[in-house]
């Protein structure tokens, strides 16, 4: 009989499988990126996670977030995504924080206790605090880039965010990073040149809501995915085929 995890343990084997159950891994943010980081890493045999948002699913997130169904809008991101997990691996530790990140509560927030963090949040102030007090610690970190506006997938990539370009968010994130003395920091990020859209405004945030697909959001997360699956085995294959 089958198990679970069996074809993911031929791929990567029975050591590092119970490398990646036993890691624990933080992630900011269960949307259109960190659900299919989620996704991803559950499905890869992760058996620690602790995922933090304070959004609630709404109608206009239906087309790219995993956890956005008809029956699930307006509930807390963080019960929906528990629910998908443990519907996934019953033997899986899910810590929920329903909370809105933000650079004054990140110092609340116990790092050196994670093996790996993902920062999949839009704010800038609260990804540069995730990202200083992760270096800080010397803690694994990986970071989502901009994937609103964008609609091709095969334009990603994982590089060191001073190696980005083309992307508006990673520009940003280079000038405050550098302006912090952090030398590096991986990141996922797209190539493609933002696509030219109707202009639309927040009349909360009054910022340009931008524009949306599944492609992008979920690719980049998988991607995520499968580079903290690397980190965590050592296995790598970035050999391409002819």
């Amino acid at each position: 009989m089958e198990m679970p995890f069996e074809r993911l343990s031929l791929q990567v084997g029975s050591q590092n499988l119970e490398k990646i159950k036993k890691s624990n891994i933080l992630v900011f943010g269960c949307g259109g990126v960190g659900g299919y980081v989620i996704e991803g890493l559950i499905r890869s045999g992760v058996e620690s996670i602790t995922i933090v948002d304070g959004d609630n699913v709404c109608i206009s997130n239906i087309n790219r977030q995993i956890i956005a169904l008809l029956d699930t809008v307006s509930k807390p991101k963080v019960e929906v995504m528990k629910d998908r997990i443990l519907s996934i691996n019953k033997n899986v530790s899910v810590h929920t924080i329903n909370l809105f990140a933000l650079k004054e509560n990140i110092p609340n927030f116990n790092f050196s206790q994670y093996d790996y963090i993902i920062d999949c949040i839009d704010t800038i102030s609260t990804k540069i605090a995730i990202i200083e007090e992760a270096t800080r610690l010397n803690v694994k970190i990986i970071s989502a880039m901009g994937a609103g506006n964008k609609i091709n997938p095969s334009m990603l990539l994982i590089d060191d965010i001073y190696k980005t370009k083309v992307d508006p968010l990673a520009k940003v994130m280079r000038h405050e990073l550098k302006k912090r003395r952090i030398k590096k920091l991986k990141v996922a990020y797209s190539i493609e040149k933002p696509l030219e859209v109707e202009l639309k405004i927040n009349p909360e945030s009054k910022k340009p809501i931008p524009s949306s697909s599944i492609f992008v959001p979920a690719s980049m997360g998988l991607l995520i995915a499968s580079e903290v699956i690397k980190d965590i085995t050592g296995i790598r294959n970035d050999h391409k085929g002819v």
